[in-house]
């Protein structure tokens, strides 16, 4: 049911405390009978994993992660409290059988369903769970599949409701899901009234929210009493439409809309249900209505939010930690702020991962973060034909919606993930791609519990093949695994690319330093990058090859004699190609309505898909997204002989009164022509300029008619409030490419407090490109930037984990084309 926040006379307690974990060979122990010969136990936290517990033993290295699938494992643990109850386990991974006090309660096979029983409790209970060795069962399991997928490491997998989290040679660590990985709780019931069952809804008719509600409940204090559902001071009485059934709807005049943050503010309501003097406090919800826009030809696919068009762009998501799979808010915060700062809207959880927990939910609520959300179903032909399968298909799909029922942020439902294109790249016949799966079972479970989020079959789908990049949604690597030239991202006339833009990403030096990685391309280097099944390349080719398009470099000579210039390059080089290539699909005249990269985090320390490290620091491409995401954007496209597009788009509710300047640089510091104009942005409008209408005459911007030598090399342009002066955005385009060899800048840096913290302040006499700053105790908090010549860049800084509280800034301020770095805040 839709989970209910709090309830008079109710006592949900987590059974979190005294579990100890012990393992076996598969099979030794049939029952808790036979525990009390084990003497070899740990202690071991719910939820949590087996993983997580041997970590914290010191007997688990996630580097060199050992397989728990070959082994039982036990968890017990022991509560107080006579009388009957009701147990709810949330999440066990993956076949379970569960005990009270010697009484098996339970068998369960799906990592992915929760469960609810009663149970009778004594003054002492002890609760016993064995997680059954998966291993063997995946060897029983060899029935003919219609194709196999490298992705994973047993094809057997396809029978099991599992994740595939630490099964995907390749691109994670091996770190098996065992245990009960969800909470576990006893409810206690001592109030007039029990909720059994509540179906909450949330639906936005123009300018009115309507809150329907249905609760099924026991009413145990005689006569029903009068209900009524109340939204902040708003009231709506509840009927009785039998003994067991409260049901009404509220409606909401002038409603305050949910949004994502980029387009407004994602206003949550609380309500809550008056039954008597019992009080059932509802989880929050928002009114928003989301549609899909197929474009002119029916073949596209973008959002519309609330009647909107919303570019989404994000990020696909992993895992807080691989190793405990945590689902507390805690735990999910950090890496979903870093979202949102970057200028996200969306994330994707992908069908190779795992359903996130409600803190998840409530968080994209909070931040206005819009949830794509497959379903756990990726690359393997799935056994459709089971009905003992396809049942708990059923519960597992209907309890995630159903306890995300009130989530406004939840904006798509998908699937799976390359189901169809792993079928279609292996030559099989059209008939093969999908099936009821994604057909007809999953689209049905989507309608009941969640019609008004839009259902898609497969990620991706809807063109000739699955993958076609011209059609519904695909996942897009031409720019990337396919080392398509960036002019491809225009070429190829993506609708909506729900995977894409997948580099091996460099970190920081401290979180090299922390890893113990010491050089690009030894051997703990190579273990964090990942790669696909079968490929004989992995992503640090691909990376290296946008290092010698963009930047003319030679990635193994560079290695060899200036292994730090190397890992600068690479840092910067995958921020320019993904800013770049979002530019080219927000433009007002793209077909594109959405870019979600691979992916948000790593999961292991290096060069990762992530970008954010997995110490959760930001690398350079996360911070080449947080430009290429602002919700008041100025980009810049070459048009070759029609000079430059300048893109400005305003997603914002309010109008903005800016200024639009242009300036021709050479040699990075001459201005050779200049060009401004004011500009209105009407609240959540685009639209482009020509670099020839800017400026009002002939000029080769791009440096595409060749009349004689090239006059300029740097061209900046840069939106401005036309109040305040203050930069709202700046672009840059670099006519003659990005290759340049090292001068001397004329860089300038002095520290300043800012807001009870440090900030530097920067200048300089040439155009500086990809700024970064190194510094033992602080982080700046951009990075990887441009810097033009007369422009002053204030940098707040950023105290690191384990600074000490007296820290000053001191270190170094680099620039890619900086002959030498500028030393600050300590001699030299």
């Amino acid at each position: 049911m839709a989970r209910i926040a709090a309830l008079t006379g109710c006592r949900v307690a987590a059974l979190s405390d005294d579990w100890r974990l012990a393992a076996t060979a598969p099979g030794a122990v049939a029952t808790p009978a036979g525990l009390a010969a084990i003497t070899d136990w740990i202690p071991a936290r719910v939820p949590g994993t087996a993983a997580e517990a041997l970590r914290a033993a010191g007997r688990f290295d996630p580097a060199a992660p050992e397989p728990l699938h070959d082994r039982d494992v036990w968890y017990r643990a022991h509560f107080a409290g006579p009388g009957l109850r009701r147990l709810r386990l949330h999440g066990l991974a993956t076949h379970a059988e569960v005990w009270l006090n010697g009484e098996a309660l339970l068998r369960s096979d799906n990592m992915f369903r929760a469960h609810e029983i009663e149970a009778p409790a004594r003054a002492d209970n002890e609760i016993a769970i064995a997680f059954r060795a998966l291993a063997p069962a995946l060897a029983e399991r060899r029935g003919r599949a219609r194709w196999r997928t490298r992705l994973v490491d047993a094809g057997g997998l396809r029978h099991v409701r599992t994740t595939f989290l630490g099964r995907m040679p390749g691109w994670c660590p091996s770190v098996h899901a065992v245990g009960p990985w969800r909470a576990i709780e006893s409810v206690e019931e001592t109030g007039p009234l029990a909720v059994r069952r509540a179906d909450v809804r949330a639906r936005l008719d123009g300018d009115v929210g309507a809150l329907s509600v249905e609760l099924s409940v026991e009413w145990r204090g005689g006569a029903r009493p009068d209900a009524t559902l109340i939204v902040e001071g708003r009231r709506a009485a509840l009927a009785w439409t039998d003994a067991g059934t409260l049901r009404g709807e509220l409606r909401i005049d002038a409603v305050e809309p949910w949004w994502p943050h980029t387009h407004g503010t994602p206003r949550l309501y609380a309500p809550r249900v008056e039954v008597g003097d019992a009080v059932v406090e509802l989880p929050r919800v928002g009114f928003r209505a989301i549609e899909v826009d197929r474009g002119p030809d029916g073949a596209g696919f973008a959002l519309r939010v609330n009647g909107v068009p919303v570019f989404c762009r994000g990020a696909c998501w992993s895992s807080a930690d691989i190793v405990a799979l945590p689902a507390s808010r805690d735990a999910c915060a950090p890496w979903l702020a870093r979202a949102r700062d970057a200028g996200m809207n969306m994330v994707r959880i992908g069908g190779t991962m795992a359903y996130e927990g409600d803190a998840f939910f409530e968080l994209c609520d909070e931040l206005g973060l819009l949830v794509w959300q497959d379903f756990m179903f990726a690359n393997l032909d799935y056994p459709a034909n089971d009905d003992a399968f396809v049942e708990s298909v059923r519960r597992e799909a209907g309890q995630m919606l159903d306890r995300t029922q009130t989530s406004p942020s939840l904006a798509v439902l998908c699937g799976g993930s390359e189901v169809a294109q792993q079928a279609a790249m292996l030559g099989l016949p059209k008939a093969t791609w999908g099936g009821p799966l994604f057909d007809a079972i999953l689209p049905e479970v989507a309608r009941t519990w969640r019609p008004d989020v839009p259902y898609v079959p497969n990620s991706p789908s809807g063109g000739d093949l699955p993958f076609s990049t011209g059609a519904g949604v695909t996942h897009y690597y031409g720019v990337g695994a396919y080392r398509r030239p960036l002019e491809d991202a225009r070429r190829a006339e993506v609708r909506f690319a729900s995977e894409c833009l997948a580099f091996a990403n460099v970190p920081e030096a401290a979180t090299l330093a922390a890893a113990g990685i010491a050089a690009p391309g030894d051997a703990a280097w190579k273990a964090a990058v990942p790669r696909d099944g079968g490929a004989d390349w992995d992503f640090d080719d691909v990376r290296d090859h946008y290092l010698t398009t963009l930047y003319g470099a030679v990635p193994t000579a560079l290695r060899r004699s200036e292994p730090d210039r190397y890992l600068r390059l690479s840092r910067a080089v995958t921020g320019e190609v993904i800013e770049a290539t979002i530019a080219e699909w927000r433009r007002p005249a793209s077909s594109c309505g959405g870019a979600l990269l691979w992916m948000l985090q790593d999961l292991r320390p290096g060069a990762g898909w992530g970008v954010v490290d997995s110490l959760g620091a930001p690398k350079a491409a996360w911070h080449a997204l947080r430009r290429a995401c602002r919700p008041v954007q100025l980009a810049m496209t070459d048009e070759g002989l029609d000079g430059l597009a300048l893109h400005l788009t305003n997603e914002t509710p309010a109008a903005i009164a800016a200024t639009l300047s242009l300036v021709c640089l050479r040699d990075g510091a001459v201005p050779v022509r200049r060009a401004r104009r004011d500009v209105a942005l009407p609240a959540r409008s685009a639209r482009t300029i020509s670099s020839a209408d800017l400026i009002g005459a002939f000029f080769d911007v791009t440096y595409a008619y060749r009349f004689g030598a090239p006059q300029h090399d740097a061209v900046v342009a840069t939106l401005a409030d036309a109040a305040t002066g203050a930069v709202l955005a700046e672009a840059f385009h670099f006519p003659m490419g990005r290759a340049e060899t090292p001068v001397e800048l004329g860089l300038a840096a002095s520290i300043a407090p800012r807001d009870g913290g440090w900030a530097l302040r920067l200048s300089t006499a040439r155009l500086a490109r990809s700024i970064h700053v190194d510094d033992a105790n602080f982080r700046a908090a951009e990075e990887f930037f441009h810097l033009a010549p007369g422009v002053e860049r204030i940098v707040p800084l950023v105290a690191r984990v384990g600074a000490g509280a007296g820290a000053t800034p001191a270190g170094e301020i680099h620039a890619l084309n900086a002959a030498s770095p500028l030393v600050y805040g300590r001699s030299s």
